[in-house]
């Protein structure tokens, strides 16, 4: 059946995919994603700036916030399209939309148009982590496709590393502006280098539809969920009405999303796909993996402010470990997957040894010095890099082509959706001992009464990654489809 679909995928393409127009493709959208990565990490060093230009200082958590909340809720919608109507127009607008949002942002006269700038960048940039993903999975086979996970977590290490440097440059020594208007050569460029090869790419889906309504239910249930995580412990108390009525809210759209699949003639995110025990536990098993990692990663800088007294720059490089421990992992879980018929040992492994490393930094965090701290916290990010290849592979592995885009859909929404309740879990955790918030410039005199936060921290971190490996252990494995019997377009000689 597999070669039958081959086959109908060059009737309809007309001629193959060349290893170049591959690599092209993938250059392409890595450029497109990393734009969509930067704009998360560049903007923090620059607020500053921006509200002493724009004034209403008291809205910046919202430059963040409404990037964050339109990116996550529409990350499922784009699979969907892109399912339906094709991967180059879906790509192209996203990669519009972002843009956009950018010129929106750049020409901002006061804080309230940069909001609005902000949430439309995020509009595309949700759409560019699904959509790369996705198409990767059109040009690779599941068996070798786990070894582009590196330029993935290559590619979130860049964004992390280069966001904070280009946003405090251009604030400090140029002009903020100048953290939007950059993105618009990049975009262009990235639009005309997958433009040619991206029309090859068949229509996985075609005589279907959207279901609209299905998606207007995901969007507010999505933003309403997210903007509880976002005020609670910080703008409102979390057993305040504003925050428990947001949840009711964001609860009753869920609820009515919920039905809307079940009655739905073809719902916004199938029911096979939905129904997949592989989808459901690969897809649940990154939710909490990326609350526990991304959480980690936020109140780790606090940690070495705090205790061991470094300085915010200082912190900040120190965090290094960690980015290149989690390429590491990725690189190395990705080399081994294709070598290994239970392929899902390599990232239980790797939880297990994160889990291990995070107790240890618990148990020594009150008198660790900066080195074995940063053995430490690579030791963390390689574990946990283990984990992306694996469940992403798995995801795509378990679905057909036709609904390839909606299952990478699902898994980058949950993705989004870990990292914030990560961020919003150990963020109670911290107010809850009586330690301000990550990026309040915290910087705490008093060695012994800064340890316990942390140590509880680095303590419901590791047990959320036991949660994470249990629902992995729970998750089905399935032999990888490698070239022969692939799906997606054939490469030409």
């Amino acid at each position: 059946m597999d070669q039958a679909v081959d086959e109908k995928t060059m009737a309809e393409t007309g001629t193959p995919i060349t290893e170049r127009e591959k690599n092209a493709i993938i250059g392409g959208v890595l450029l497109s994603m990393l734009l969509a990565a930067l704009d998360q990490t560049i903007v923090a060093p620059a607020m500053p700036t921006i509200g002493h230009a724009l004034g209403n200082a008291h809205y910046l958590p919202w430059i963040v916030t409404g990037y964050l909340l339109t990116a996550t809720a529409v990350a499922p919608l784009y699979g969907k399209i892109s399912d339906v109507y094709g991967r180059r127009p879906t790509v192209y607008a996203a990669i519009l939309i972002f843009l956009a949002g950018s010129l929106v942002s750049a020409m901002a006269p006061n804080m309230f148009v940069l909001v609005v700038g902000r949430a439309i960048q995020g509009a595309g940039g949700g759409g560019l982590f699904a959509l790369t993903q996705t198409v990767v999975g059109d040009l690779v086979p599941p068996r070798e496709r786990a070894r582009y996970a590196a330029w993935f977590s290559g590619t979130w290490a860049v964004a992390s590393i280069a966001g904070p440097l280009l946003g405090g440059t251009f604030a400090e020594h140029l002009h903020w502006s100048l953290i939007f208007w950059i993105n618009i050569p990049l975009g262009f460029l990235a639009m005309a280098i997958i433009n040619k090869p991206l029309k090859k790419l068949p229509i996985a889906a075609k005589r279907h539809r959207i279901d609209g309504l299905g998606a207007l239910l995901l969007i507010i249930a999505t933003a309403l969920l997210l903007l509880a995580l976002n005020w609670g412990g910080s703008a409102y108390p979390w057993t305040s009405l504003e925050v428990i009525g947001v949840l009711c809210g964001s609860a009753i759209f869920w609820s009515a999303f919920a039905l809307r699949l079940m009655r739905a003639a073809e719902p916004l995110i199938s029911l096979e796909v939905l129904g997949n025990p592989i989808v459901l536990a690969g897809t649940l098993s990154m939710f909490l993996l990326q609350a526990a990692s991304v959480g980690m990663a936020v109140y780790l800088p606090v940690y070495l402010q705090a205790v061991l007294g470094l300085s915010a720059a200082e912190s900040g490089i120190a965090m290094l470990g960690l980015l290149l421990g989690t390429v590491g992992g990725a690189a190395f879980s990705g080399r081994m997957i294709p070598h290994f018929t239970h392929y899902k040992r390599i990232a239980m492994v790797g939880v297990v040894f994160s889990m291990l490393c995070l107790c240890l930094l618990a148990v020594v965090a009150g008198y660790a010095t900066l080195l074995e701290v940063e053995v430490l916290t690579i030791c963390i990010g390689f574990g946990t890099g283990t984990t992306f290849p694996v469940t992403t592979v798995s995801v795509q592995n378990a679905v057909d082509r036709v609904h390839l885009g909606v299952a990478t859909g699902v898994l980058t929404f949950l993705r989004s959706l870990g990292s914030a309740l990560g961020v919003a879990m150990l963020g109670a955790v911290a107010l809850g001992y009586g330690l301000p918030l990550a990026g309040e410039g915290v910087r705490i005199a008093g060695h012994s009464a800064t340890v316990e936060p942390f140590v509880m921290i680095f303590a419901v971190a590791a047990a959320t990654l036991l949660l994470g490996l249990i629902t992995l252990t729970l998750m089905p494995e399935k032999e990888l489809r490698g070239y022969a019997d692939n799906a997606a377009p054939m490469l030409a000689e």
